[in-house]
C-alpha cells in the first residue's frame, strides 16, 4: 500500500510530496546528506525507495511545491534529505555518526 506524504523544505518552508510505502519510518529531514547513506530520488520506483536510506529532494524541482495553505510556489531549488530509520543487527542507527559503535571524533557527548 502506498501513501502520499508531504515534507517541508528546511530552507524555505515549501511543501513537497512523494508517494511511498506506508510502512517506511522517517527519522529526520536534514539540509545535508548523512555520510555513508544512500539516497533515492522521488522519481525512483518503490523498490528503490524501500532499499535506500532516505530520499534526496531538490526543492521545487522534484514535483509541485506548495505553501502550507496549498498555494503553488516555486521552491528555492536547494537540496534537502529525508532520512529513514536504519537498523543494523537490530539496533537503530543514528544518522550522525553513520557507523554504530565506532570511535567518535566530533567531541559531542
Amino acid at each position: 500500500m502506498t501513501v502520499t506524504v508531504s515534507y517541508t523544505c528546511p530552507h524555505c518552508g515549501a511543501l513537497t510530496r512523494v508517494e511511498r510505502r506506508a510502512d517506511l519510518a522517517d527519522k529526520s529531514v536534514t539540509t545535508a546528506p548523512q555520510a555513508g547513506w544512500e539516497y533515492a530520488t522521488p522519481d525512483d520506483d518503490l523498490d528503490r525507495l524501500e532499499s535506500a536510506d532516505g530520499i534526496a529532494f531538490r526543492c521545487g524541482e522534484d514535483g509541485p511545491t506548495t505553501t502550507l495553505e496549498g498555494e503553488s510556489v516555486e521552491g528555492c531549488g536547494r537540496p534537502f534529505y529525508l532520512n529513514f530509520v536504519r537498523f543494523e543487527h537490530g539496533v537503530e542507527l543514528e544518522p550522525d555518526p553513520p557507523t554504530y559503535g565506532g570511535p567518535r571524533f566530533d567531541f559531542r557527548p
